[in-house]
């Protein structure tokens, strides 16, 4: 488990600075409790309360005696992730909030997601900085959620090289010891012994061998919670290759099983009654003599009979058999994380994932949670005539459609095999922050994992 964020929210320090959090309309209290020479510092530097400004104040000594930072003209109208910015500019040391920001959960949150670094493969020890946190704040809570976030960055920013299939299963055996559950797995021909067909005509053509991993955790008797994350570890695209240029991100293909992973850590660690049980699929899509290819047709685990439209669109394939598995339990929730369409990100840019269910009290509770995590979803319809799109001559679907609508093609292939599952959710994220912003590094991200965290920890806490 990754251990950065571990020590940066904590109950209590010995000595601490300061941080106001100031906009327009608190901003000439604060002034006058700061005192003439802060002021007259303050006024020098031309410090001004706009969302994002930050400047260190300086004690008598000429060392720092305290942080403002400024929330624009009404401070509960900026990001409420902002506090987050603080960890990138603050000096060592520990930190509190003299002033808070409205939410001061989610500052805290903020502060902690944005002290990961990703540091495997550069020296240093990094800055030690830690918050202090507020009286209503829980510190374990944000404590666990850094962790698990931590944990899903750390797996999608590490290159393939350094994990595929047999990587990828040990960091989900590592995490499910950890809590106390025993992780298997199906390897290679065993995928076919075991009806998994999909998966390993995915993952037949790369030299690792392709696998299906899962564990379970809680009680039997608590209501049924499972995740299913797809674990492409690396994707040429197979025989339908992708250019150059879309192969430099495919280290996080696995993004969708980081993300699950995320959210297991969570769920474990806070308790929650229930009986979780998680999936993934890890794979590469290599190219090679015996790499599947586009007109072949294969059997589902469920018995649907799939033509190969087109060898890029491999992502869903693993999940198709791994939601069948998941199905099979008619488990009460049923979710799906993916980096899988390009479309979604067309649709809804980098930011924002598509989510996809047919459960309108899950989606209502679910947006309320999102935008209260600051972790935004938009929902997207499962557009039923849109599956004549999928409709192919000689097989009972194509696994793509005609080029039009993507992100809704694709989930409306998923959802053939959903049959039993009283909720279903499914999750298109994109799994990376292209540039950095408050609590959200550049690279590796688990997006949606916060405000299904709320919920789940609503409904089971």
């Amino acid at each position: 488990m990754p251990q950065s964020p571990r020590s940066a929210v904590v109950v209590a320090a010995a000595s601490t600075k300061p941080i106001w959090c100031v906009d327009y309309e608190n901003w000439k209290a604060v002034r006058e409790e700061l005192g003439a020479n802060a002021v007259a510092y303050l006024d020098a530097s031309g410090f001004k309360p706009d969302a994002g400004n930050y400047v260190l104040v300086p004690d008598n000594k000429g060392g720092v005696a305290g942080c403002l930072l400024g929330l624009g003209k009404n401070g509960n109208s900026a990001d409420p992730m902002l506090a987050g910015k603080l960890a990138t500019v603050l000096p060592e040391g520990d930190w509190k909030f003299a002033r808070a920001p409205h939410d001061v959960r989610l500052a805290a949150i903020a502060f902690a997601l944005s002290t990961y670094r990703f540091a495997r493969y550069r020296a240093g020890k990094g800055k030690q900085l830690r918050l202090v946190a507020p009286s209503n704040v829980d510190a374990k809570e944000v404590t666990r959620i850094a962790e698990g976030m931590a944990l899903a960055r750390d797996l999608v920013n590490t290159p393939s090289n350094d994990l595929g299939p047999v990587e990828l299963e040990a960091a989900i055996r590592t995490l499910a010891k950890k809590h106390g559950a025993k992780a298997a797995s199906i390897v290679g021909k065993d995928l076919l012994k075991k009806n998994f067909p999909l998966v390993y005509a995915v993952g037949q053509g790369s030299e690792r061998a392709p696998r299906l991993v899962e564990f379970s955790w809680g009680k039997a008797t608590h209501p049924k919670v499972t995740l299913v994350g797809k674990g492409v570890c690396f994707d040429t695209g197979g025989l339908d290759i992708k250019p150059s240029s879309s192969m430099l991100l495919m280290k996080k293909d696995m993004g969708g099983a980081a993300a699950a992973l995320a959210l297991a850590h969570m769920i474990m660690d806070a308790k929650l009654k229930v009986r979780l049980r998680v999936i993934i699929p890890a794979v590469e899509n290599s190219i090679s003599g015996i790499a599947f290819r586009p007109g072949d047709i294969y059997k589902s685990r469920n018995g649907i009979t799939v033509e190969i439209g087109n060898t890029d669109a491999e992502g869903r394939l693993v999940l198709a058999d791994a939601l069948s598995l998941a199905d099979e339990e008619k488990p009460e929730l049923l979710v799906d994380f993916a980096t899988l369409t390009g479309a979604a990100r067309v649709a809804l840019g980098p930011e924002i994932p598509p989510a996809f269910t047919n459960d309108d009290a899950l989606w209502s509770s679910l947006e309320k949670h999102a935008s209260a995590q600051a972790d935004p979803l938009w929902r997207m319809p499962l557009w039923k005539p849109y599956m004549a799109m999928l409709d192919s001559r000689i097989a009972d679907t194509n696994n793509v459609g005609s080029g039009h609508a993507g992100a809704i093609v694709a989930a409306l292939f998923l959802s053939k095999f959903v049959e039993r599952a009283k909720s279903w959710l499914h999750l298109d994220i994109f799994g990376w922050n292209p540039k950095e912003r408050p609590g959200r590094p550049e690279g590796g991200e688990a997006h949606s994992v916060r405000a299904l965290y709320a919920l789940l920890s609503e409904r089971y806490g």
